[in-house]
């Protein structure tokens, strides 16, 4: 299936799967050695991580825990430049190894709001894990520790992505086709 139909949409493939598995257990790699000797804590940025973040816990060779987030920025193929905290976070940080696990990184809006976000709770460290980063979106500046793949200005689907809720269950990405 080299092309899918999501609503009014055509996609074609871009990232196969096999090439994004090889990616996040190479990032699990390097973040297992990085923390080796402490115990961080992932938060993954719900809807769109939760595919990347249980795929980056099953390759970790350290002790590790999760918990998620969850932040609404996205409607239809645009951001709104709106960021709200839907659902937060319960955990103590204070003196913990945060991992933040997001799905794409654009305009980084997101994430300096869950640092500042964060930051309140005294964690030890903070640290960005994410599976895309379109770096000439990029409008803030941020340290992005883990990135498996840079890409392109282009709106993407599948392995969690998705376009109005449609498309997160594709196992390869997906690259808009223009029509």
């Amino acid at each position: 299936m080299n092309t899918v139909r999501i609503k009014d949409k055509t996609f074609r493939i871009s990232i196969p799967e096999s090439e994004i598995k090889a990616r996040v257990k190479a990032l699990a790699q390097q973040i297992s050695k990085d923390m080796e000797g402490k115990v961080p804590l992932f938060l993954g940025v719900l809807n769109g991580s939760f595919i990347f973040a249980a795929d980056l816990m099953r390759e970790m060779t350290i002790p590790c825990e999760i918990s998620f987030v969850k932040l609404a920025s996205y409607q239809g193929t645009t951001s709104t430049g709106k960021i709200k905290e839907v659902i937060g976070i319960n955990e103590n940080l204070s003196n913990r190894t945060v991992i933040i696990v997001e799905d794409i990184v654009e305009s980084g809006q997101t994430m300096k709001r869950m640092i500042e976000s964060l930051g309140t709770r005294n964690p030890e460290s903070v640290h960005i894990c994410t599976l895309f980063f379109k770096p000439d979106k990029l409008k803030e500046d941020l340290q992005l520790d883990y990135v498996a793949f840079r890409i392109p200005d282009d709106f993407i689907v599948g392995y969690g992505l998705d376009y109005d809720q449609q498309g997160r269950e594709l196992r390869d990405i997906y690259t808009i086709v223009e029509e």
